[in-house]
C-alpha cells in the first residue's frame, strides 16, 4: 500500500474540514468528520481498504470515546489521530502483513494514534494562534466601520490558518509516510522488545478510554451493572457490538414498560382523588 499525491490531498482536505476551530463546523467537522471511527472509514475509502480502515478506526475510537475539548484546551488532537495516525498505521500493517483484526495490529494503530495525537496539539494551538491575527484585523475593521469585511475575517482568512497547520502537515506526512514506515520496520523489528512494548501499551489504552467514559456517565454504583452486563455478553458469549446493541435494545424496552407500569397506579390514585372531591 502506498499513498499518492491525490490521496494525500484528499486526506489533507478532510483534516482541514475536521480541524478545530473547524472549517466544517463543530457538529459536522470536529465531532463527526474528525472522529477516528469516521476518519478510519474515509481513510479506508481513499486508500482502497475499507475493512482495515474501519477496524483500526474503531480500535482508536475506543481510546478517545470520551474526549472533549473544553474551551481552548485539548489533550489530544483527533484530527491528527484520524488523518495522520490511522493512514500511517494502515501503511505499516499492510507492509508487515498483519491481520487488521489482530491485537498486534490494533495495538500498533492505537499507539501510533496516541503519539500523533499529542503531536497534533501543536498544530491545534498553531491554528488558534494564527487565527488571532485575523481576529485583530476584524476588530480594526469594526472600529473603522468596515463591517462587511468581517465576512473576510470569519470565513475566508481562517482557510489560510488551516491550510498551514492542517493541510500541509497532513499532506506531507501521508505522502512521505511510507519512508517512515520503512524506517520503523528496519530499526524496530516485530519480535523486538520495543515493538512488543508498543503492542502491549496500545492494547491497554482502550481500557483507559472506557474508564474515562465510565467516570463521566456513572453516578451511582448500580450503574456499573449495565457495563458489566455488556462486558459479559462480549467476553463470555462472544457477541459482537451489533448483537450486544440488539440485546440492550430489548432490555431498554422492558425497562421502559416496567417504568410505565409503575406510574399507572399513581395516576389512577390521582384520578380517584379528583372524583371523590367532585362528589363532596
Amino acid at each position: 500500500m502506498t499513498i499518492n499525491v491525490v490521496q494525500a490531498a484528499i486526506i489533507g482536505l478532510c483534516a482541514c474540514l475536521s480541524s478545530m476551530p473547524g472549517l466544517g463546523g463543530t457538529t459536522f467537522g470536529n465531532y463527526t468528520l474528525g472522529r477516528p471511527l469516521i476518519g478510519g472509514l474515509i481513510c479506508g475509502l481513499v486508500l482502497g481498504n475499507v475493512p482495515m480502515g474501519i477496524m483500526l478506526g474503531a480500535a482508536v475510537q475506543i481510546v478517545y470515546i470520551a474526549l472533549v475539548t473544553p474551551g481552548g484546551t485539548v489533550s489530544a488532537d483527533v484530527r491528527s489521530i484520524s488523518y495522520i495516525g490511522i493512514p500511517l498505521a494502515m501503511l505499516y500493517i499492510s507492509s508487515t502483513g498483519l491481520d487488521p483484526a489482530s491485537a498486534e495490529a490494533q495495538g500498533f494503530a492505537v499507539s501510533m494514534a496516541a503519539t500523533v495525537g499529542t503531536l497534533g496539539t501543536v498544530l491545534f494551538y498553531g491554528t488558534a494562534t494564527i487565527n488571532l491575527v485575523w481576529q485583530h484585523m476584524g476588530l480594526d475593521w469594526v472600529k473603522k466601520g468596515k463591517l462587511k469585511r468581517l465576512y473576510v475575517a470569519d470565513m475566508i482568512l481562517p482557510w489560510i490558518s488551516h491550510f498551514i497547520c492542517s493541510f500541509i502537515p497532513t499532506f506531507v506526512i501521508c505522502l512521505y509516510g511510507a519512508n517512515m514506515v520503512q524506517v520503523i520496520k528496519d530499526y524496530l523489528p516485530m519480535d523486538g522488545l520495543a515493538m512488543k512494548t508498543l503492542f502491549t501499551v496500545g492494547s491497554l489504552l482502550p481500557a483507559v478510554g472506557v474508564a474515562i467514559l465510565l467516570k463521566q456517565v456513572v453516578s451511582k454504583p448500580v450503574d456499573f451493572l449495565t457495563f458489566f452486563f455488556g462486558f459479559t455478553l462480549c467476553a463470555c458469549m462472544h457477541l459482537n457490538l451489533i448483537g450486544c446493541a440488539i440485546v440492550g435494545g430489548f432490555f431498554a424496552i422492558i425497562n421502559y414498560n416496567i417504568r410505565c407500569l409503575a406510574l399507572r397506579p399513581a395516576a389512577a390514585v390521582a384520578v380517584g382523588a379528583d372524583d371523590d372531591e367532585e362528589d363532596i
